[in-house]
This record gives C-alpha cells, structure tokens and sequence, in this order.
C-alpha cells in the first residue's frame, strides 16, 4: 500500500526519497507492506505541541507515534475493510534530530532511518516502558535494521539501545 510522507517544516533540509525507500522497506522487513502509513517530518514546536497534548509532556521529542489498531506487541491488524488497510502516523521530530546529531556527530539520515523503525515498531504494538517490552522491541528493531542493512550495505543499529 502507500507511504504518505510529509515535510511539514522548513529548518532542516530531509532528503525525503532514501527515507521514502528505507520506511518501503522496512515496513517489508515487519510484513506490514499491504497496510499504509504517514510519515511527517515535524519541527521542534510542532512536536512540542503533540508531546503536550497526548503525552502531558510539553516539550520536543524525536518521534511520536499514532497507531490507528491496538495490536498486541509484533502482531498485524486483522482488517475488516479497506479502510482498516492503515497502521497509522509516526511524527519525527526532525529538528531535535538534527540538534542531536549536531552533538554526538551520528549521521543524520542514519538516525531519521533508525528513528522511523522505531517509531514503525511501536506502530505494531511494541512498547519500551518495562526492561521486557524493552528487550523484545529491542530485538524486533534489530531484526528489521539488519535486513535494511543487508538490501543498503548501512550498519544501521537500535535506537533503543541502552534504554535499560
């Protein structure tokens, strides 16, 4: 199905066809390739705003995520209709990536790509608030980034690493 993608800000320039192609793929890499997602590149004020109305937390954060079934952690919605044919929104915060990529020297593109598999995990139900939930997103993330890493030859690692 379709990968909506929208760059909804102006302070970091986001090269949208490779994330485009690495979001394709990974959605592959979860068997999640019939279902459609959106994807938006939102700015640090932006994501402060969504932070504070659905998390209580009002400050910018690299992505929030909006799943549009409650599955249980790895499993795919079980459609009724073509509209169920939706796993829902991820928001990365592109701004406060790019802020984070400025102070530890990563590779922009890289964490954008690693972020959107995070975000596409908690999509499917994946959470990371127990050591547990951690451990099993943790593995589904480094499942997924392997097989993006052997298509693109990037060495592509967890975002959730060392979370716990």
């Amino acid at each position: 199905m379709s990968l909506a993608l929208r760059n909804a800000q102006r302070v970091v320039p986001v090269r949208r066809a490779p994330l485009r192609r690495a979001v394709c793929a990974l959605r592959a890499a979860l068997g999640a390739s019939r279902f459609d997602v959106g994807l938006v590149c939102a700015s640090n004020a932006f994501m402060q705003r969504l932070n504070g109305a659905y998390r209580r937390c009002p400050e910018p954060t690299d992505v929030l995520s909006f799943p549009f079934h409650q599955v249980a952690a790895g499993e795919l919605p079980r459609p009724r209709c073509r509209d169920d044919y939706n796993l829902g929104d991820i928001f990365l915060g592109v701004e406060y990536i790019h802020q984070q990529c400025r102070e530890t020297g990563e590779d922009f593109d890289d964490v954008l790509t690693v972020t959107a598999a995070h975000g596409l995990c908690h999509l499917l139900g994946y959470r990371h608030d127990t050591k547990p939930e951690w451990e099993q997103m943790y593995q589904k993330e480094a499942q997924i980034l392997e097989e993006l890493n052997r298509l693109t030859g990037s060495r592509l690692r967890p975002l959730t690493a060392g979370l716990f």
